[in-house]
């Protein structure tokens, strides 16, 4: 793909006059076609019938360099024409430099992966700001199956929208993640066999970066997570995270690791200072997660902040900051190290609630017993452990938390 984008900015030279509609011209497509060997057929002819093509943005293999090229910064549109960028140069001259800007202009090209026609609209390519991040968070974690890719990619579509046929737009989207990982494999940023999918080491470094996690000899910090007022046992994870995070995605890594379903607000306190989403509806004076370091409200060994979450049932959690360590060479982070005791269970009250429930569960007696262990979702009071820390399940949620 980077010697496609190097033919195609070399080609558009001193500037190329557009369509009026900011298209490359039919003549210029023609002869793009056959310079970057994009597979595209002009004037497609079924049967005995001609489909005469009558924009450039009908050739999609062509539209994606074009596309490509104008994301990564190596061309733009200037009062109707098509010019190279100056200060892009360089880059051409630089495979590692392309590449990473080729990589990292995926994220802004849904409509070029995913092109609308008459009688498709791409869910994946409508909600992709959504879900390439979440792939490539899922992807940074080692070797995936496709079909988990797959299936993260329609959890993330699927809420948003009322499905008259479930089964064909599921597969739809399946097919449209499968496109995008040939994409991927052709940039060289994923090895694909028929099962799983594998970020390639260069890939792992460009996403390691952008989620700020920490490379080999950089420091990494080890926290110690315990739920506030919990007890026989008392509820607790131990993590390795990188410093290089902002508290937002901190937000993400506490909800895998400890077992909460994401499904409410949350705050920050860290030295009398609030930090959660920025959003015109909080009464409170909250500063942006989103632009808050992890380092800035765990700057030393012993810092300790607050992390709220369910302002209802307000389960308050400490955060130490226990060691500075250094990361090791392999190791992708974060990384779960222990715990203990299960999470409890979501809307049950609090820790008081919670309480009432483990009483009620451990008496079969009690009035309430029978219903508890519906709203469980129990078979049987026996089922339920809260002593039970499931790690592994732990394990896996970190390295696929969103």
């Amino acid at each position: 793909m980077q010697e496609e984008l190097r033919a195609f900015t070399e080609w558009v030279g001193g500037g190329r006059k557009l369509t009026q509609t900011g298209k490359l011209t039919l003549s210029d497509a023609r002869a793009l076609v056959a310079l970057l060997e994009t597979g595209d057929e002009i004037d497609p002819k079924i049967g005995d019938r001609v489909f005469r093509t009558k924009s450039s943005t009908e050739l999609p293999g062509l539209n994606l360099i074009v596309e490509w090229a104008k994301a990564a910064g190596l061309v733009r549109v200037v009062k109707g024409r098509l010019l190279p960028v100056t200060k892009a140069a360089p880059l051409l001259k630089d495979s590692e430099r392309l590449w990473e800007a080729s990589f990292t202009a995926l994220g802004k090209m849904s409509e070029a992966l995913f092109p609308k026609t008459y009688w498709y609209t791409s869910l994946v390519g409508e909600e992709f700001t959504l879900i390439w991040p979440a792939l490539l968070r899922r992807l940074y974690g080692g070797p995936v199956p496709v079909a988990d890719l797959r299936e993260l990619a329609w959890e993330i579509v699927s809420p948003y929208y009322e499905m008259r046929d479930l089964q064909s737009q599921r597969r739809m989207a399946g097919q449209d993640i499968d496109r995008l990982l040939a994409v991927l494999v052709r940039l060289g940023a994923v090895e694909l066999t028929e099962e799983t999918a594998t970020l390639t080491p260069v890939a792992v470094n460009a996403v390691r970066r952008s989620l700020g996690e920490a490379a080999p000899g950089e420091p990494i910090y080890q926290i110690r997570v315990t739920l506030q007022e919990s007890a026989d046992p008392v509820i607790w994870r131990r993590l390795l995270v990188s410093p290089g995070i902002t508290i937002d995605r901190l937000h993400d890594i506490l909800v895998a690791a400890m077992g909460w379903e994401d499904r409410h607000l949350h705050l920050f306190t860290a030295s009398g200072v609030l930090y959660g989403e920025a959003s015109p509806e909080w009464d409170l004076d909250v500063l942006d997660e989103k632009k808050t370091s992890l380092p800035e409200v765990l700057a030393q060994v012993g810092a300790t902040i607050e992390y709220e979450y369910d302002l209802g049932d307000s389960w308050r959690h400490d955060i130490v900051l226990e060691e500075i360590l250094t990361a090791e060479e392999g190791v992708r982070y974060p990384v779960l190290v222990d715990g203990a005791g299960a999470c409890p269970p979501e809307d049950v009250g609090g820790i008081g609630g919670y309480e009432y429930l483990r009483l009620v569960l451990a008496d079969p007696e009690h009035d309430e017993h029978d219903e508890y262990v519906r709203w469980a979702g129990l078979e049987s009071a026996q089922e339920f452990d809260p002593a039970r820390f499931a790690f592994e399940a732990a394990r896996r949620a970190l390295a696929s938390a969103g």
